[in-house]
């Protein structure tokens, strides 16, 4: 275990498999002491990619917003999610809704999108009884695992995120758009390079071509930044995978990625990519008032299983444009 020699003040523990750890001494105080340190939180989580901040007892949905308010500059609202969140009011969130026997793989929060968070925050109310650990990899370190040809293939072609939106699972078309007026859907789509096709049983179907590596806007440093194997097909336990196929069948899929140009992503490159990610994960199990820090272009984010009631609450803040972080592939609708 050591110090980082930047931030001894701050006593951070870099320690192997685990992401770096901050023991705050906060004294009840919590705002205060976010807003006392949030630029010596910002300079670690620069250095590192994350940081998780142990010792505040973030316990209430109030108590982490105000910390969140005090590190963001301005929490974002929520937008094309995958899955639903709660909110919490002021840019507080609840974590996405996923089922806790199933791990969520990482994955680089909204990277679907023109515009996205480059910092999330989370906040551990309640630890679960086992399991649970939101868990970080290092995009860089990730994209330099993966096999050249393979990154030249992504950085060519990029990667395409096709979504048919049911009343079942996933996001619906109000909770993606903010409305379910089919104008206002499709000038949206526009707007955002997405392309959409409204199917003859009246639900939506989209299409969205985005790069696959980024330059970070302030390091400079390639980051493999994307949600290529999180929202595959083959990510998708085999019996789920398998009732998908069955009731919406290989065309009509709640989500499914591709290569830019519409190819199929085989199973055993999203294997590859899930493999790379493992063996570049860095976990901590939550316990009650963690606060987890996350440079969300140069560090994925993922969750594992867990048992027993797991409440995290999270926000978004630094909005970024993919424009200026280097995007190797034309983004445009498909």
């Amino acid at each position: 275990m050591s110090s980082s020699p930047l931030n001894l003040a701050l006593n951070v523990e870099v320690s192997p498999g685990k992401p770096p750890l901050l023991r705050a001494q906060a004294l009840g105080a919590t705002r205060q002491w976010a807003a006392t340190h949030r630029d010596a939180l910002r300079a670690v989580v620069a250095e590192h990619g994350s940081v998780l901040v142990r010792g505040l007892g973030l316990l209430d949905t109030a108590g982490a917003g105000a910390v969140f308010q005090e590190i963001g500059s301005t929490l974002l609202p929520e937008a094309e999610p995958f899955a639903p969140r709660l909110p919490y009011g002021n840019g507080v969130h609840s974590s996405t809704k996923w089922p806790q026997n199933q791990p969520m793989c990482m994955h680089h929060e909204l990277s679907h999108r023109l515009e996205f968070p480059a910092l999330m925050l989370f906040a551990c109310l309640t630890a679960p009884a086992s399991g649970g650990a939101t868990t970080v990899a290092d995009a860089p370190s990730v994209l330099q695992a993966l096999p050249a040809a393979l990154v030249e293939r992504f950085e060519r072609d990029g990667w395409l995120l096709t979504r048919t939106y049911n009343e079942e699972i996933g996001a619906s078309v109000a909770e993606v758009f903010g409305t379910e007026d089919r104008q206002a859907v499709e000038t949206y789509c526009r707007a955002n390079a997405i392309d959409f096709d409204w199917q003859p049983d009246g639900a939506l179907r989209t299409r969205q071509r985005r790069s696959a590596v980024l330059r970070h806007p302030v390091s400079g440093r390639r980051c493999w930044f994307n949600q290529v194997a999180f929202l595959n097909e083959w990510t998708i336990g085999d019996e789920v995978r398998e009732y998908l196929l069955d009731v919406y069948g290989p065309d009509k899929l709640p989500f499914n990625t591709c290569f830019g140009n519409g190819d199929p992503i085989d199973k055993d490159i999203v294997e590859l990519l899930n493999a790379v990610y493992e063996d570049h994960t860095l976990r901590e199990p939550w316990q009650d008032g963690d606060l987890l820090i996350v440079d969300n272009i140069r560090t994925a984010h993922g969750r594992e299983p867990f048992e027993g009631p797991r409440e995290v609450v999270v926000a978004m803040t630094d909005k970024t444009r993919l424009a200026h972080c280097s995007p190797t592939t034309q983004v445009t609708a498909p």
